[in-house]
């Protein structure tokens, strides 16, 4: 096996536990955060539109570090920087 493959191999793994990792936290806390919410909603009625804009919000913040991991999980399969590297090591 030469570096380049090794390189290809280690940077879907890793871009795979990069997801799976990554969007397992952010699930669990809007499960979390959704659950919270209703039974705010369900103890006070009348706030539940501040109730629900907030919930909103938070809803987009956590989603974020889900969408961080995606897209760090594509640049390590699209725009390796090691790539160029190993690249201008064999060529030089």
């Amino acid at each position: 096996m030469d570096d380049t493959t090794i390189i290809g191999m280690v940077s879907i793994i890793v871009s795979g536990l990069t997801i799976a990792i990554g969007s397992l936290g952010p699930a669990f806390a809007e499960g979390r955060a959704l659950a919270q919410g209703l039974q705010s909603i369900a103890q006070q009625p009348d706030e539940s539109n501040s109730i629900s804009r907030t919930l909103f919000v938070g809803m987009a913040l956590i989603e974020s570090v889900a969408i961080y991991c995606f897209v760090v999980a594509m640049i390590l399969i699209f725009f390796n920087p090691f790539w160029d590297h190993v690249v201008a090591q064999a060529g030089g």
